[in-house]
């Protein structure tokens, strides 16, 4: 991850608005860890093991790829929410489907987008939790963006602790219970996991 990151994002957005062939498969390839942890969380929230966050995240890809003429925005900040939007609907119709509600309902969606944006707080708060110096100035969006991709970089056992503590807010206990580990070795991993993570944040500025 570098610090030009932002700029490219923004030149795929506006290449691909321009309609450049195979541009847009990119464009949305650089949200894949963003959507997926945001997915990870309400997933974990409401449909637990039921559902792959991945899975989803692609579901949502193809929808947005096909329907890619409906986005009517310019900045990249548009689109993050235009792609939440679009995997807030795809949540809905999963939780109609595993909890038996009949119908689309649309405020479901809508509280789904708030939950979203909750997480994304989330992630501001563990920026400004992990920098020791100001960032540079990047949108929001973009900051969580690169928040993301730099958090899919730890070895497993440390994201997970970090998303079920600090995102999913378990407890200590119930994160040992979650990764059939015994408490001693999730305190442990919590404290390796946000030093690593410090560590990255830092050296990608």
């Amino acid at each position: 991850m570098h610090s030009n990151a932002p700029a490219n994002l923004t030149n795929l957005l506006e290449r691909a608005l321009r309609g450049e062939e195979g541009v847009r498969g990119a464009l949305l390839e650089t949200y894949r860890n963003y959507l997926e942890l945001l997915a990870r969380i309400e997933i974990g929230r409401r449909l637990q093991t039921k559902v792959d966050a991945a899975d989803l995240v692609q579901e949502t890809f193809l929808e947005a790829h096909r329907n890619f003429a409906l986005f009517r925005g310019k900045s990249e900040g548009e689109f993050i929410n235009w792609l939440r939007g679009i995997m807030a609907a795809r949540i809905a119709t999963m939780v109609r489907h595993f909890v038996g509600t009949q119908g689309r309902n649309v405020q479901r969606e809508r509280d789904l987008e708030v939950n979203f944006d909750q997480s994304s707080r989330a992630l501001d708060r563990g920026l400004v939790a992990l920098q020791s110096t100001p960032s540079q100035k990047l949108e929001r969006s973009e900051l969580q963006v690169m928040f993301a991709n730099t958090l899919a970089k730890l070895p497993a056992d440390y994201r997970e602790v970090i998303v079920l503590r600090h995102f999913e807010e378990l407890s200590v206990g119930e994160v040992a219970v979650r990764m059939n580990r015994s408490v001693d070795s999730i305190q442990k991993l919590w404290v390796r996991g946000l030093a690593k993570l410090r560590q990255l944040v830092e050296e990608s500025k």
